[in-house]
């Protein structure tokens, strides 16, 4: 068999909870993306539902290997914990206070820049809005009392934004955004917690902002079938590129 050199694919990683989790279902914010990035970068969903910035920093070193060569070409990760964060104290083991919040996420961002991650490829998600009296319904069906307040959310997320600012990345503020244009926000979520296929599309939308000035520039992988030498395929797909 003739020797060739292994193609190491770039990589967007996208870091979370639930809500990330389940970006990979159909007209996903997340699919959205790796939909934009094929061919060029391999998206990866690394959502964790029900996680918190607690578990998900002690989490994410097993994720990212600092001596993994593949983990060098990371383009990008987006970093988005807060909706369980702001679980109401005691009526949730989600719960992590808002000051810990925030210093988990610095902690996460100095794990990155010790990964080779540099600030400038960081992206961290505020939590949305959330809907309480949607919520408080999934919340009676679970057999529990509503556990989460939209107020409550907005500390979480005004505390995500100016860790942004102290840690130099950049920041994709949902819960600002989506009540920007009045209290409607609700056709954003499913129930009143998790996006609904118009939050998403917010999302892909907004996210593709902040993305594409970090991956724009990212080659094609292989040749475009046209130009692949019939003759001599080897010649085009063996190449190094």
């Amino acid at each position: 068999m003739s020797k060739f050199t292994s193609i190491i694919w770039p990589k967007v990683i996208l870091f979370g909870d639930s809500i990330t989790q389940v970006s990979f279902q159909p007209n996903g914010w997340g699919a959205e993306i790796a939909d934009k990035l094929a061919r060029k970068c391999d998206v990866i969903n690394r959502g964790l539902s029900g996680y918190n910035s607690r578990w998900g920093k002690i989490v994410l070193p097993r994720l990212i290997n600092p001596e993994n060569s593949a983990d060098s070409k990371i383009e990008a990760v987006t970093i988005f914990f807060g909706a369980n964060d702001s679980a109401l104290e005691g009526k949730s083991q989600q719960h992590v206070p808002v000051h810990e919040y925030s210093e988990n996420l610095k902690e996460m961002t100095r794990f990155l820049a010790f990964a080779g991650v540099t600030a400038d490829r960081v992206i961290f998600i505020t939590p949305p809005p959330l809907h309480e009296p949607s919520w408080e319904k999934e919340c009676i069906l679970k057999g529990c009392p509503l556990n989460r307040h939209n107020s409550v959310a907005g500390q979480y997320a005004q505390a995500c934004v100016e860790a942004a600012g102290q840690c130099g990345v950049d920041v994709l503020d949902l819960w600002t955004l989506m009540q920007k244009d009045g209290p409607d926000y609700t056709v954003y979520l499913s129930d009143g917690l998790h996006l609904s296929e118009k939050g998403n599309q917010f999302v892909a939308q907004h996210l593709w902002r902040l993305l594409e000035s970090r991956v724009a520039d990212l080659p094609f992988i292989l040749p475009y079938w046209g130009d692949v030498d019939a003759k001599s395929p080897e010649s085009s797909l063996l190449c190094d590129q």
